[in-house]
């Protein structure tokens, strides 16, 4: 992942505060030539340790803090401490992580109980796990690395700084992209859930003849699952992040830079956008059309195509589907029928106090 910083500055054991102001873009309150040795959250961190508050709701916690610095936004300021200043702490702590983050990789080389198959091309530099499985006529990029147990199929494409995890499976013909992570028991391009019904009601298979492609700087998390499109391509574009046990069918496409969390489900051929949030356990029906920036709360579920730039929230318990109907049918006509109650409200009140005047009136 990269961080915009120069090679020979990462992973390393220390940093100064002048060095990371200039790495994260911050400005140093205190003393620039302080030395820190990691990150540690704020009831945690230790002595020489930089931690971080980009919440006032954590301001609590600063009283036991022991950390050396805080990265914080300029809101945090006047506090009595050697800070890193930024506009964006989230962002800054995402990069300063990756600077401490040690390299953890193995030396590249194949394992001897790797299988390769044939016409198998290896880039630079690219390392290959015991007992995974290379296809024949697949093509790895230069310093990917396959993780032990990892299954490729045949004629798969991988691009170049990938990780693929242990017990990943990417199945035959599946693209992938550059600086992708696909984690452990994710599975890629198994067959779409398609089938037809004949005169008795048995399920007969659509075969599955297409594939996944997933674009660079995408993140899958562990156990999701990308099927293989009917015809064509299920697509992931871009910078999309994929969380673990997430559910994506045949011929959807993902724009870029969207985020699936937590066991989102998505039905086949639907497309979504750019910049699309699903929270956690959001179903998504076939064939929809979700818009740019869609944000979708947690356990909604959406049966109809969203426009652009929509936030969209709630969730009901399952209930007889006619049922439901009417009931949703209702629920849109809520809006309509409190302006209604109100203008009768109104009414009611004029009624109520012309019939006081006229009691009034008739006591004279």
């Amino acid at each position: 992942m990269e961080t915009g910083t120069n090679n020979n500055l990462r992973y390393r054991e220390s940093f100064s505060l002048g060095e990371l102001s200039r790495l994260l873009d911050a400005e140093v309150k205190g003393d620039p030539d302080l030395h820190v040795t990691g990150i540690g959250a704020l009831e945690s961190a230790t002595s020489g340790q930089l931690s971080f508050l980009v919440d006032s709701r954590y301001r609590h916690l600063l009283s036991g803090c022991r950390a050396s610095a805080l990265l914080v936004s300029s809101e945090f300021r006047e506090l009595e401490c050697n800070l890193l200043i930024t506009s964006n702490p989230y962002l800054a702590l995402a990069k300063a992580a990756q600077l401490f983050l040690p390299d953890s990789a193995e030396a590249a080389g194949i394992h001897e109980t790797a299988f390769i198959g044939e016409g198998v091309l290896f880039g630079e530099g690219v390392s290959a796990g015991a007992l995974s499985h290379i296809g024949d006529n697949s093509q790895i990029g230069a310093g990917t690395r396959i993780g032990p147990g990892a299954y490729l199929g045949k004629h798969v494409r991988i691009g170049e700084g990938c990780l693929i995890d242990p017990r990943a499976c990417i199945l035959d013909g599946c693209i992938i992209g550059n600086r992708v992570i696909i984690h452990a028991g994710a599975v890629i391009g198994a067959d779409g859930y398609g089938y037809a019904q004949d005169e008795e009601g048995r399920h007969v298979k659509i075969p599955q003849t297409g594939i996944v492609q997933i674009d660079d700087d995408v993140e899958i998390g562990a156990n999701a699952t990308v099927d293989r499109a009917t015809f064509g391509r299920t697509w992931i574009k871009r910078g999309t992040k994929i969380d673990n046990l997430v559910m994506i069918a045949h011929n959807v496409v993902v724009g870029e830079d969207s985020l699936l969390v937590a066991q989102v489900g998505i039905s086949g051929s639907t497309r979504l956008g750019n910049h699309v949030v699903l929270a956690g356990q959001v179903g998504v029906a076939g064939h929809l059309e979700i818009g740019d920036r869609v944000k979708v709360a947690a356990t909604a579920a959406i049966h109809r195509s969203v426009k652009a730039d929509q936030i969209i929230a709630g969730s009901f318990p399952g209930v007889p589907h006619d049922e439901w109907l009417r009931t949703y049918a209702n629920i849109q006509r809520l809006p309509r029928l409190r302006e209604a109650l109100k203008r009768l409200d109104e009414r009611m009140h004029r009624i109520e106090e012309a019939l006081k005047k006229d009691d009034g009136h008739n006591s004279d």
